[in-house]
């Protein structure tokens, strides 16, 4: 990215943060390469553990989480405004992404949490759903 993108984390996030730091806290990356640990997970090793989880490339995408995500926050009426710069979509109107440059910082937090708790209420008896293709 070419701009600086602050993200808010979540209580749940540092939670998960804190038990992968004892595996990966020495390095640069949280979710380091398999082959080289000084370079980030890739794109192709998200589309292969979703491709061993049943998913075909028409199902669902690592981008495609992104996709889900701003449906169901649209949908539980939160700002679109705060929706799109969570999501680091630049304003297309010139005019207006020259005057406002507004990050909604307040926002994006209390929306990322209400996310984060929304996604818990999937867990059961402390594991998530299994998520798989049906049959």
């Amino acid at each position: 990215m070419r701009e600086l993108h602050i993200v808010s984390l979540t209580d749940q996030a540092v939670a998960i943060l804190r038990e992968l730091y004892p595996l990966t806290g020495r390095g640069p990356f949280i979710f380091p390469g398999e082959r080289s640990h000084q370079r980030p997970m890739s794109d192709a090793a998200v589309k292969a553990a979703l491709r061993r989880m049943g998913f075909d490339k028409d199902t669902m995408t690592g981008h495609g989480f992104r996709a889900m995500a701003s449906t169901r926050l649209n949908e539980m009426a939160w700002s679109a405004d705060v929706i799109e710069r969570q999501l680091t979509h630049a304003e297309r109107n010139e005019v207006l992404a020259a005057y406002n440059r507004t990050q909604y910082l307040a926002e994006r937090k209390k929306m990322m949490q209400a996310w984060a708790d929304y996604l818990d209420t999937f867990k059961v008896v402390g594991n998530l759903v299994a998520i798989h293709k049906e049959t």
